[in-house]
């Protein structure tokens, strides 16, 4: 997967709104390679958007297109596949397993993949600060500790997009600026495409495109 497209995209609940959005009813493309951030107000579709590109939900009109390929033609086999090579996704709600630690949180996505060594998910634990809450179980942890949990786990497998709902939203400046290293250093690694959302704390990476939803 090559690049994304958006044509003439809108969510159904907006169908009767007027909008000024540069995103919802326009053609817009993503490419791999490019780093992308959606900057929104609350209510706007932020995470609406990022779950249709994930194929999570399909209420919407228009079409989104990966490579030319309308993504409501694709079956479950066809999203698993994506999934688990081609779309990594750090949603807002983090969606992490309570009842389990963080390193087991992170290691059950590995297994999955098998695309990480032990020795690259410790040292991405002690770079953002929670190798120390390795053995926590993740209900115990601070949001912002949850958020690090989830960002090493979205980088536990191959992808060419990765999309990230408000990932730095509860994290102090520091700790935002070496999220966005340990990103950078990845989407490098792998020429990936990067789509960032904000409605506020923005992510620190060097944008190509600033897109108001």
């Amino acid at each position: 997967m090559i690049k994304i497209n958006l044509n003439g995209c809108l969510p159904r609940v907006f169908s009767d709104i007027e909008t000024e959005s540069s995103l919802w009813g326009k053609d817009i493309v993503f490419e791999k390679g490019k780093k992308y951030l959606v900057k929104s107000e609350s209510g706007r579709g932020k995470s609406s958007f990022c779950s249709y590109l994930i194929g999570y939900r399909d209420d919407y009109q228009g079409a989104i297109c990966f490579d030319e390929m309308n993504i409501k033609t694709f079956d479950a086999e066809r999203w698993s596949s994506l999934r688990q090579a081609s779309l990594s996704y750090l949603p807002q709600g983090l969606m992490l397993f309570d009842e389990i630690s963080a390193i087991e949180n992170i290691l059950i996505k590995n297994a999955l993949t098998n695309y990480r060594t032990r020795e690259w998910i410790n040292s991405a634990m002690v770079r953002l600060g929670i190798d120390n809450r390795a053995g926590f179980l993740v209900s115990k942890l601070s949001y912002g500790q949850k958020q690090r949990v989830a960002l090493i786990r979205a980088l536990c497998q191959p992808f060419d997009f990765i999309i990230l709902d408000e990932p730095t939203s509860h994290l102090d400046d520091n700790t935002s600026a070496e999220v966005s290293k340990l990103l950078i250093e990845e989407v490098k690694a792998s020429g990936a495409g990067v789509i960032v959302t904000s409605i506020g704390k923005d992510m620190e990476l060097d944008y190509d495109k600033i897109i108001h939803l």
